[in-house]
């Protein structure tokens, strides 16, 4: 048996820098050629929302959401290091960034993942995101997928 704890932080913290690194080498090999069109998106500076999923006291996988606008966030950097995938701990980690977001007035969270990532796009119909027209620096980038979930109780 084994422990989990998910903290909240920020950017700032090293152990969310460390998978954010691991993170980008994945997409870059998954993204080729548009990996640096991508990763312009996926800055980390100003990330005040982060989550880290301790396995063991571990950090094992990450995530976070931020502004988007005044009813809705934007969830990013979700990893979880491919030796502890198929455990659900991407869909904890999922599961807290909508409950926090509810907590700070959100309600609606937007996505964006890229088609080659087909473990995500599988997470987040799961978890209940449906497809949408590409918003913002998306639009009209084909290998681009973006998803929206109301996070409001009905």
């Amino acid at each position: 048996m084994y422990n989990i704890e998910i903290k909240k932080t920020d950017s700032t913290n090293l152990d969310f820098q460390s998978l954010v690194k691991l993170l980008d080498a994945d997409l870059a090999i998954r993204d080729g050629d548009d990996h640096d069109f991508y990763h312009q998106f996926n800055g980390i500076d100003t990330l005040k929302h982060c989550l880290l999923l301790f396995k063991n006291e571990k950090a094992v996988g990450c995530g976070a959401i931020k502004f988007y606008d005044d009813k809705t966030a934007e969830v990013k950097r979700m990893f979880v290091l491919e030796s502890e995938r198929g455990q659900g701990f991407a869909s904890q980690l999922l599961k807290e960034l909508e409950e926090w977001a509810k907590d700070l007035g959100f309600e609606n969270l937007i996505l964006e993942t890229g088609v080659n990532q087909p473990e995500a796009i599988a997470l987040y119909k799961k978890c209940g995101y449906e497809i949408i027209e590409n918003y913002g620096q998306y639009q009209g980038i084909e290998t681009s997928l973006c998803f929206i979930k109301s996070i409001v109780t009905k």
